[in-house]
């Protein structure tokens, strides 16, 4: 066993293979509670235990696709680009939306961590969880976080976002595009924004220009807030 899962591939296939089967079961029930990347996730998961490969064969692999999210993140300008004029018109209210966003996420986090008495490490690690993964996991290694927790938190969060976010934009009547983008990109940064580019090319645009400046608010406040 542990042969053809010491391979790099390995952790490749598996995780493309998982996403798959993810995408491919939302399309046909229709459910938004089955998120393609929560499938996948529970699907690797399930895959290791039951076949007892350690975690570390499976990273091997797993690391590779880590690289690329830094690039796929950066992708996210192309539609910020052709939405340049709208940005220009709507500088002010989209720039004041991603500081209280951001202040209001980090606030919360930051109150419940003191509320249960939670230490300084698992607060500097949870602080981060609405912004994305490259950005995050550096706010947590700079405040004395743990990298892994910061994962879990920015992808919970990332997939909840997308769940929760077509019905709270319903529930509250969003019909401004721009408000709907910006709010689902500051809270649940590029997964959520996977979501927001299904909405709309005008939502998709804002929720991935939200992940840039959230990225940026966070980084300051991180260095006030620890």
């Amino acid at each position: 066993m542990a042969e053809w899962t010491n391979s790099p591939f390995f952790g490749v296939a598996l995780s493309v293979a998982a996403f798959w089967i993810g995408v491919q079961l939302q399309k046909k029930t229709g459910l938004v509670a089955c998120n393609p990347l929560l499938v996948a996730v529970i699907l690797v998961i399930g895959v290791l235990l039951a076949l007892r490969i350690p975690y570390e064969n499976y990273n091997q692999g797993g690391s590779l696709i880590n690289l690329f999210l830094s690039p796929a993140t950066a992708c996210l300008a192309v539609a910020i680009y052709s939405k340049m004029k709208l940005l220009k018109e709507n500088w002010l209210p989209i720039l004041v939306g991603c500081v209280v966003g951001s202040l209001v996420s980090m606030g919360s986090v930051l109150g419940l961590c003191r509320l249960f008495r939670l230490d300084e490490a698992m607060t500097a690690s949870l602080l981060p969880k609405s912004v994305t993964t490259p950005i995050a996991v550096s706010v947590s290694q700079t405040h004395g976080g743990i990298p892994s927790i910061t994962v879990v938190a920015v992808i919970l969060t990332g997939i909840m976002g997308s769940i929760l976010a077509p019905l709270l934009i319903r529930l509250f009547r969003v019909k401004d595009p721009i408000t709907a983008g910006l709010s689902i990109g500051a809270c649940s940064h590029a997964v959520g924004t996977s979501k927001a580019l299904e909405l709309g090319e005008t939502e998709g645009a804002m929720s991935g220009l939200a992940i840039g400046v959230c990225g940026l608010v966070t980084v300051i406040f991180s260095l006030v807030l620890m």
